[in-house]
């Protein structure tokens, strides 16, 4: 039977029917459904990790104990975890080891644009890219295969589009692999300067024995049609380019892309008249083929810069302007990202955008949208977990330069178990004045609602410690904590000014309070009051200052006809946050007076 999944589901699969036993990750588009898919097979024990880093070294532990493991990851969490994956392809391969890399080219939801290919070369490990979801199943199982022969990790390179995009897959067995028993092999197991230093060769060694496989893999493949024109590339950009091309091309598609089979390439390009390397990002692949002195096409015509796509392929190869659906742009009402109706950060956010001398600095998550209009409370951000860390660092510059500014840092909760406690733990021990503001929204919220070790649930939904965020604050150091209900704009404003009036030392101020689209746990119904009514605005009383709309809820409208706001009841969750900014009492919950 065949099944419409999504490369992120076939790849479940996959790891399903190649025996695997472990499987860690930490949520990131566009990788996060691969463990949710993962976690319905009782087979597999599956877990969240804290981040990237440490789902990587689970997976190693597990690898090294001798069964099969992997790890997934979007690609900005391969730079968390590529401290342990650097070393760990120096190490011998027990149990067979996966993960998966998945960029974003176009950044639909990154904070950069990576190429990730280029970890496989630097790491000197294997790599695959699957085009479609039937090869996220089978390289899947093909490179649990590739890592338990030459005794390597190996890298399952995937995109936004891949892990998305559905396609029919046919479903096989599940092949159950006995552990390899654990054997102490120190030399081979124990990175340490001595032993790493004999490794080194080993891993020359292995890589000549990967090209060999390079050469015969079965996802390397020749498509001969006509010869004027020859394409090699790989995922995505082979699909975009056989949608243009079709039959007016001949393709080298490969599936496994490092080492690259660079004889066969030789070949190939020895067949058709022009060759084109087409890929995303970077040129990887191109690099590599002009390397060995064969002549292609690349760079040159084919932009580095965003996704690719078949018109964009058509008009490199073909000089051709494929015209698909336009539509006017007075058609299109612009819909920038806003923080869902009820959220519970926008009352953080509002009060924030107040203060006067202040840098905020964000982090990544659904607070990322804090410096947008009409919040306008959000200065910069850098990467996961960094908010605390680079406040510090603004908080003592401020203050040698002389600069009169006080610096809020925020981050949600399932970054602060990522990498905030470092950060925060750098502003409590190096003496900073830096307010750091935890958004307890009781979940992981932007990538989807997975569990936290501050859940209390495991991804499995079983329950578990729950990781208490201000024990953890305390035990780091922090004297002055206060927890406060970001809704309640009046509590939030003198949580802030408590902070503020701290200014020879760190404070912490943690906003607690469930995101609004979260499944309400027992633990959250019995700690908040949830039975939220939706407000109303009273149309007598309105005065049309559009204060309300300075929340910036989406459930609220302006009526230009009337001049007096709305709210629409259907998307109204009660939060009672315009409620409070209404300077004229014309808004209640309904059923009051």
């Amino acid at each position: 039977m065949k099944k419409l999944l999504t490369g992120d589901e076939a790849v479940a699969r996959g790891l399903y029917e190649s025996g695997v036993s472990f499987a860690s990750a930490y949520p990131g588009t566009p990788s996060t459904e691969i463990l949710e898919n993962t976690a319905q097979y009782d087979e597999i024990y599956a877990e969240w990790a804290p981040n990237e880093k440490v789902a990587v070294e689970a997976a190693i532990g597990a690898s090294m104990s001798g069964v099969r493991s992997f790890a997934a990851m979007k690609m900005v969490g391969l730079n968390v975890a590529a401290d342990a994956m650097f070393t760990f392809s120096y190490l011998q391969i027990n149990g067979g080891f996966v993960f998966v890399s998945a960029d974003d080219p176009g950044m639909h939801s990154s904070q950069d644009e990576q190429d990730n290919r280029h970890y496989a070369k630097a790491m000197k490990i294997a790599m695959f890219e699957p085009s479609d979801s039937q090869e996220c199943l089978e390289m899947t199982k093909e490179a649990y295969h590739v890592s338990e022969t030459y005794g390597v990790p190996v890298m399952l390179r995937m995109t936004t589009r891949i892990c998305h995009s559905k396609s029919l897959v046919t479903e096989g067995p599940r092949q159950d692999v006995p552990p390899v028993p654990y054997v102490k092999q120190r030399e081979k197991m124990d990175a340490v300067p001595a032993i790493s230093k004999q490794r080194r060769y080993v891993m020359e060694e292995r890589e000549q024995k990967l090209k060999a496989y390079a050469e015969t893999s079965p996802f390397n493949a020749e498509e001969m049609h006509d010869t004027k024109i020859g394409i090699v590339a790989a995922g995505a950009a082979y699909m975009y380019a056989r949608d243009v091309l079709g039959d007016r091309a001949s393709y080298l598609k490969l599936g496994f892309t490092y080492p690259l089979p660079l004889q066969k390439i030789r070949d190939f390009a020895a067949k058709v008249d022009t060759l084109y390397v087409v890929e995303e990002l970077d040129p990887f692949m191109e690099d590599q083929i002009h390397g060995a002195g064969i002549a292609c096409h690349g760079r040159d015509v084919i932009p580095g810069i965003d996704e690719l796509n078949p018109n964009i392929v058509a008009a490199a190869i073909l000089q051709q302007q494929r015209q698909g659906v336009t539509i006017p742009d007075t058609y299109v009402v612009p819909r920038p990202p806003a923080l869902c109706a009820g959220c519970p950060h926008r009352g953080f956010f509002y009060a924030l955008g107040k203060r006067k001398d202040t840098v905020m600095v964000g982090d990544i998550g659904c607070y990322a949208l804090g410096g947008s209009e009409p919040l306008n409370a959000k200065d910069l951000a850098v990467c996961m977990g960094s908010a605390f860390s680079v406040g510090h660092g603004l908080s003592h510059g401020f203050q040698m330069s002389g600069q009169k500014k006080r610096v809020v840092a925020c981050m949600g909760d399932s970054t602060f178990f990522h990498t905030g406690i470092n950060s925060l733990t750098d502003v409590a021990y190096n003496h900073s004045n830096t307010i750091c503001v935890i958004l307890d929204n009781r979940i992981t919220g932007m990538t989807g609602h997975q569990q936290n070790p501050g859940t209390g649930y495991t991804l499995k939904g079983e329950p578990t410690t729950l990781i208490d965020i201000q024990t953890v604050v305390r035990a780091l150091g922090i004297q002055h904590i206060r927890t406060v209900n970001p809704l309640d704009l009046q509590a939030m404003n003198e949580a802030l000014d408590w902070a503020y009036a701290r200014e020879d030392e760190p404070s912490v101020i943690i906003t607690r309070w469930p995101c609004i689209l979260k499944k309400f746990s027992p633990a959250d119904q019995a700690e908040f009051d949830l039975s939220m009514q939706p407000c109303v605005v009273h149309t007598e009383t309105c005065i049309g200052c559009r204060k309300c709309l300075t929340t910036g809820c989406p459930a609220l409208r302006f009526n230009t006809q009337t001049k007096k706001s709305e709210i629409v009841a259907s998307d109204c969750t009660g939060c009672t946050l315009c409620l409070q900014v209404c300077p004229v009492q014309a808004i209640s919950r309904k059923g009051d007076k």
